[in-house]
Parts: C-alpha cells; structure tokens; sequence
C-alpha cells in the first residue's frame, strides 16, 4: 500500500504525547499563576492586564473596541464585560466615533497608566520567573518560532 493511502493515525504518537501533555499543562497552569499574582498585586485577572497592556501600546492609548477584541482574541460580548470592569475602576474609558456611532474605542487613563507602571514590575519578573528564566536563547527563538506557527494555524 502506497504512503499517500494510509490512514491517519488516530492517536498522537509517543513523541507526540510527551509534548502534548506538558504544553497542555503549560496552557492551564501558567494562566493560573499570572492570574494570581495579578490578582495579589493590583486585583485583576492576566485577561485584564492584557487589556490595559494593548492600550498602553499604543501611542494615544486607544483602539477599537473590535481591534481590542482581535488582540486580545476574544468575543465582543466578553471584551464589552472586561472593559466595564476596567471603567468601573476608573482605569479605562470608552468613546464613540464621531464618524461612525456603531463604532467604539477603548481608551487607558490616566489612573490606568499609572496602575500598569505599578503593577508591571511584578508581573514581568512572574514571567521571567515562570517562562523565560528557564530558556535558553535558543529556547525563546524556537518557543517564538513554535507558538507563532501555532498561533498562524488557530486563526486559518
């Protein structure tokens, strides 16, 4: 039987496996200790301080809801929520386009960029800690490598 007529395999293969489990592991607790740690030090979930963290990398402190949304790769519903609770705090503002009232922005205050210089300290140091304290150069570009192919594959 020719390669091309082979059925694939049903099950992930040991090499397979020995990878899988421990990135799946990665994927559930590393969420789980930034979110402590965020939680500890400023009240928020990581999924929070992503948020503020896109606003403050942009020059005027603002996007669109719906760019804010793909960054951050979730659902306008749960982006609206995430920025309520952020506005309830004070720490972001939302504001309709003049040219266009169905669409809105997002923006950091003051009170928020504040709030990040604070809190960024220990969150980057929980990162380095967690992640990048145990790789190597060549680790991070091939972690780089690896999560962008991944990362390429989700959004086909």
């Amino acid at each position: 039987m020719p390669a091309d007529d082979v059925p694939e395999q049903p099950w992930l293969t040991d090499a397979q496996m020995a990878a899988w489990l421990p990135f799946l592991r990665t994927l559930l607790q590393l969420p789980h200790e930034l979110d402590k740690q965020l939680r500890e030090t400023a009240g928020i979930n990581h999924a929070h301080y992503g948020i503020l963290a896109m606003l403050s990398a942009q020059d005027d402190g603002m996007l669109s809801m719906t760019a804010l949304a793909q960054q951050s790769a979730t659902s306008p519903s749960r982006l609206s929520h995430a920025v309520s609770s952020l506005e309830q705090r004070g720490w972001v503002v939302r504001s309709q386009c003049t040219g266009d009232k169905r669409m809105q922005y997002a923006a950091l205050t003051p009170a928020g960029r504040i709030l990040l210089d604070q809190v960024a300290p220990d969150h980057v140091a929980t990162v380095r800690r967690l992640v990048f304290d145990q790789l190597s150069d060549a680790d991070v570009e091939s972690l780089r490598r690896i999560t962008s192919k991944i990362v390429a594959a989700i959004n086909d």
